[in-house]
């Protein structure tokens, strides 16, 4: 009989506890009003399509890079000075056979040391680095080298078939390079002062060769002012829009 008064007890207790707030099971709640859905609003839905396509910005294609033998298909067995040489003589690239810049690095090139050092003297090659960016099971060649302009020329090697063949080649004011999975990001200086861009290069299989699948500019409080040429097209940056507080200080 005892425990039989207890039972009512018990239960009025539980009753206060979950009022209260305690002992919540974490059931599903209401967020609020739910905004309706829009679609997206085609502007000139009449607009002829364009008979010439525009510039492509970024347009890469597979270069075959001669006078290098890869031994055993591995890229980490080739000098990246003598990559660089072979490529950088006879693939101009981005610049023009007649541009300073590029006559300049040509020549700077002979002062490489046997080993491919790039850290002293007048070598324009980095370090270089490696990384699976194609994704076929072997690593690529990643070098820098920086040209007389303040540009950073960024070129990726593949080897197929023992055959060392040039799939990316940009040259921009670089601020930064990161790899991500096989994604190769570059942060280059705009022409908008404290902005930068963000490139993300990536492979694609239909092209055989790096695309810039992603560019967007963005913010950045640590980019000089003074201006750089970039050797590599890209779409013109945005004005950004006037701040009510335009010339005040934070």
């Amino acid at each position: 009989m005892q425990r039989s008064r207890l039972a009512p007890a018990a239960f009025a207790v539980l009753a206060v506890l979950l009022a209260g707030g305690c002992g919540d099971p974490g059931g599903l709640r209401g967020a609020g009003p739910t905004p309706t859905a829009e679609g997206p609003t085609h502007l000139w839905p009449d607009l002829a399509s364009p008979s010439v396509p525009a510039e492509d910005y970024g347009a890469i294609e597979a270069v075959k890079v001669k006078g290098v033998k890869v031994p055993k298909g591995d890229l980490h067995k080739v000098d990246p000075v003598d990559v660089v040489r072979a490529d950088f003589t006879e693939n101009p690239g981005t610049y023009e056979p007649t541009d300073r810049a590029y006559k300049e690095t040509v020549e700077r090139l002979k002062d490489c040391a046997e080993d491919g050092s790039g850290e002293q003297g007048r070598c324009p090659v980095l370090k270089a680095y490696y990384r699976d960016l194609t994704g076929d099971g072997k690593d690529d060649l990643i070098v820098g080298v920086s040209t007389p302009d303040d540009n950073l020329d960024i070129r990726v090697y593949a080897e197929e078939n023992r055959q060392l063949t040039q799939i990316m080649e940009m040259s921009d004011a670089v601020l930064g390079v990161e790899l991500a999975g096989r994604d190769l990001i570059i942060r280059a200086i705009s022409s908008l002062a404290g902005y930068e861009y963000h490139t993300v290069w990536s492979w694609d299989s239909h092209q055989k060769a790096m695309l810039p699948t992603s560019d967007e500019i963005v913010r950045s409080s640590k980019v000089s002012p003074k201006a750089h040429r970039s050797k590599t097209p890209r779409p013109a940056a945005p004005s950004p829009s006037p701040s009510p507080s335009a010339g005040g200080g934070q």
